[in-house]
């Protein structure tokens, strides 16, 4: 794979530390200079960014936090409300959406970002990529995406998220070789093509970028699902992994060993249990710090999601260290009957089971307290067995424990998926008491 030895994920490992460090004590004047909510923090708590030179030094700052964005939103912002071009909201996963304001310089960051993600993946100038998600919305990812292949030079094709029918026209008229969507829409548009005698194993598509889900397990493998999708449709697979907060996508090159950070857009640390970073390879929270963000930079924010850093060279030539596939957030792990397990794990398997059409899983304190999880799934056809027996067995031969299933139409499911005021399909719900 060719590169230009100008790309700071190509250099050493301490060349990009030390990169990385004098991209920090900008980002620490510039916070210090112009962030409210920072500059009450670093007073509150006695800290003179001047100091702070390291990487590690970082740990002398408190974390950011989900509640921090939601309480104190306006005071995050860093430029005068004139400067605001674009203005996107969070998905609100874990409570109130949280607006984000964007500069020119940070849409220009954006298509930067995206640029090289894609360029990760193989995307090159000439190529078409066809665009399954929203670009409306108050959505960050699908915008960040259109200015990215603009960027790159190839071309775009903006259809949507949805719409099966539409989705294959296009391929048909355009011939896109590129895909990106939400994985589990591809088995819907794999149905549709076998439905409806659609040759799709020898359409012009010849790679599928994941967003949203994971294609693989944390050792790299395919999870269920992407396993899934590669039996039947043999195409280049691969994930990413990005959010709004840190406004950058981790993407795999073609080998899949892991999502690339690029050192000049953020800063990644993997935290345990006692807030202190973990050894490399081990798992924990990932926290960030945004680097070149005009508009609300953030400090060391915990995203909640639980990964692990992998650092050494990969394939590509690439030394910027890698995260693995998500295992899932921290706040949606679940103990279900002793076994320690986060909401993907049950999404595999409900997304490898041909006959499901539909899932929403629920989790509950129980009576004695512990977690009690109830999986609610919508047929695609009534079946001659014991459904309820398959999938108790499905999940046990996978996660060890089975959840209590039960049966409902596709339609009352659907409803629960989609209500009106989610971007994103509800595939989990969170009742549990937080204490």
């Amino acid at each position: 794979m060719t590169h230009t030895t100008t790309d700071i994920e190509f250099r050493t490992a301490v060349e990009i530390e030390d990169f990385q460090c004098g991209r920090l004590r900008v980002a620490l004047d510039y916070l210090a200079a112009h962030s409210p909510f920072y500059q009450r923090m670093f007073r509150e708590n006695g800290i003179d960014v001047t100091e702070i030179h390291t990487i590690s030094g970082l740990q002398r700052i408190p974390f950011t936090e989900k509640k921090d964005l939601q309480l104190h939103n306006a005071d995050f912002l860093c430029v005068p409300p004139a400067k605001i071009i674009d203005y996107i909201t969070t998905s609100g996963t874990l409570g109130d959406p949280v607006t984000f304001g964007c500069t020119d310089s940070d849409l220009e960051r954006l298509a930067y970002n995206e640029m090289k993600s894609f360029g990760c993946a193989g995307v090159a100038p000439g190529d078409i990529v066809q665009l399954m998600v929203t670009l409306d919305k108050r959505f960050m990812a699908g915008l960040a995406y259109f200015l990215g292949i603009r960027k790159l030079g190839a071309s775009i094709i903006r259809v949507g998220n949805g719409m099966p029918e539409l989705q294959w026209d296009t391929i048909r008229r355009l011939n896109p070789d590129t895909i990106m969507c939400v994985p589990s829409f591809i088995l819907r548009l794999i149905d549709y093509a076998e439905q409806h005698g659609i040759d799709y194993r020898n359409s012009s598509i010849r790679r599928i970028i994941g967003i949203g889900e994971s294609l693989r397990q944390p050792d790299f493998s395919l999870n269920l699902l992407g396993a899934r999708i590669h039996e039947k449709w043999d195409v280049e697979l691969y994930t990413t992994y990005s959010s709004t907060e840190m406004g950058a996508t981790f993407s795999e090159c073609p080998y899949g060993c892991g999502g690339h950070v690029h050192p000049e857009l953020v800063i990644v640390e993997i935290i345990g249990e006692d807030n202190k970073p973990v050894a490399d390879g081990e798992t924990g929270e990932v926290v960030v710090t945004t680097l070149g963000v005009e508009g609300m930079p953030l400090l060391r924010f915990r995203t909640g999601d639980m990964s692990s850093k992998i650092t050494g060279q990969c394939r590509c030539g690439r030394n910027s260290y890698r995260l693995t596939p998500l295992i899932g957030r921290k706040n949606n792990m679940i103990k279900l009957k002793g076994t320690t397990i986060y909401p993907p794990a049950i999404n595999d398997v409900l997304d490898n089971t041909p006959y499901v059409a539909n899932y929403v899983v629920e989790v509950q304190n129980s009576f004695a307290g512990t977690d009690e999880v109830h999986v609610k799934v919508g047929l695609n056809s009534p079946q001659h067995f014991d459904v309820i027996k398959d999938l108790k067995d499905r999940f046990r031969s996978r996660i060890r424990v089975a959840p209590i299933v039960e049966i409902m139409s596709p339609e009352d499911i659907n409803k629960i998926n989609n209500p009106g005021n989610s971007r994103k399909p509800v595939k989990f719900i969170d009742k549990r008491r937080k204490d």
